[in-house]
């Protein structure tokens, strides 16, 4: 085992793996390798990671401590994961997996991300997850044990501090449609906003969008929804934004704005965005339909599978938001504090996966 293990995050460039490494300076136990360099594809570009390539592994097996895997295996299919397990094992590298996504917001079935999960879940020498509910269902479906670890802070530190940009004699809404993933459901829910916001003084519904869907060619164009919203913001129930992707600084600024951010979600499992918001002071108002409401506290409504979110459970929800206008803001120290512990677990994970993986491989089992 070397002095300082050499672990290969994927994707290294990710904001969430980068928010698990020593920030203090004092010496750590893992060495943090960068992203494999993909020849030709533009900075900043998404790309499937070589490193899921078994040939990449053979190359460059001799590189690598430990592999520890988060996102990015969408583009492969289940026997290639296999595949690449195989050559991880080969060349002797433990496998450490973070499961973010039970239910993958990308994908309206989600068959083939549970056949991918199936490959890498029971090949995996430790499973990690963010929330109990996450590792209970983990447990049922695969047998496996996952370490819970929260989510780290997503906000730089340092802009926890900055001041609200929001308005008193305001109350603003935030619906953020992105670029209109699979999982985000916008004709049902804007509806139900506007009706709870009606009569509520000050009270203002910002409706956000990606300007690239608005391109014919999109895979998320969605001309019925692009028509309702400019009808909608021409008749003055709504404020509607087209924009370009945010750059964080911007995103944090829009989400000081925001009094209350509602999450349009369908399904999934985990989300950054509550993160963010939490970091910012902003209050959420998020669905039952994934397990967002553990990570933090949040405001909350019904969407049954298949069918139309609660009015009620919407109205009631604003309501309260409305009249508390006191969410819970994460403190520069708890977050730092979090961080640090977060990031000393994962290295004892990595120190105990290579510890235990090196005994079996040599024979023997540890003491």
């Amino acid at each position: 085992m070397c002095a300082q293990l050499r672990v290969l995050p994927i994707p290294s460039g990710h904001p969430y793996p980068r928010s698990l490494r020593r920030v203090d300076g004092s010496p750590s136990v893992a060495r943090h390798l960068a992203d494999p360099e993909v020849h030709g594809v533009p900075e900043g570009q998404w790309w499937p990671p070589p490193a899921l390539d078994p040939e990449w592994v053979d190359r460059h097996g001799d590189e690598v401590d430990l592999v520890h895997l988060h996102f990015g295996f969408d583009a492969s299919s289940p026997e290639e994961l296999v595949r690449w397990c195989d050559a991880l094992d080969a060349h002797r590298i433990p496998l450490v997996l973070t499961v973010h996504d039970l239910v993958n917001p990308h994908f309206t079935d989600q068959r083939v991300h549970l056949e991918r999960l199936d490959a890498l879940v029971s090949r995996a020498e430790h499973v990690i997850t963010l929330t109990p509910t996450a590792a209970r269902r983990i447990a049922e479906r695969w047998g496996r044990r996952a370490t819970v670890l929260p989510h780290p802070h997503i906000v730089p530190l340092d802009d926890l501090d900055l001041p609200s940009g929001r308005d008193p004699s305001r109350f603003v809404v935030g619906l953020h449609l992105k670029s209109l993933r699979a999982n985000v459901v916008a004709a049902q829910l804007i509806p139900s906003l506007i009706a709870a916001l009606d009569g509520l003084v000050g009270a203002v519904l910002a409706v956000h969008l990606h300007r690239e869907v608005l391109d014919r060619d999109h895979p998320r164009h969605d001309p019925e929804l692009v028509a309702v919203l400019g009808e909608a913001a021409a008749s003055g129930v709504l404020d509607l934004t087209l924009h370009d992707l945010h750059s964080d600084d911007e995103l944090w600024s829009y989400l000081r704005s925001l009094d209350l951010s509602v999450l349009p979600y369908a399904f999934g499992t985990h989300s950054g965005w509550v993160e963010a918001c939490h970091d910012l002071g902003t209050a959420v108002l998020a669905p039952r339909t994934g397990l967002w409401t553990e990570q933090q506290d949040c405001h909350t409504y019904g969407w049954p599978p298949g069918g139309a979110p609660d009015d009620a459970d919407i109205r009631r929800a604003v309501l309260n938001a409305y009249d508390s206008r006191t969410p819970l803001q994460a403190t520069r120290e708890e977050r730092d504090r979090q961080q640090r512990e977060v990031a000393a677990a994962h290295e004892q994970i990595y120190r105990s996966v290579v510890r235990d993986t090196t005994a079996r491989w040599a024979g023997t089992e540890p003491a």
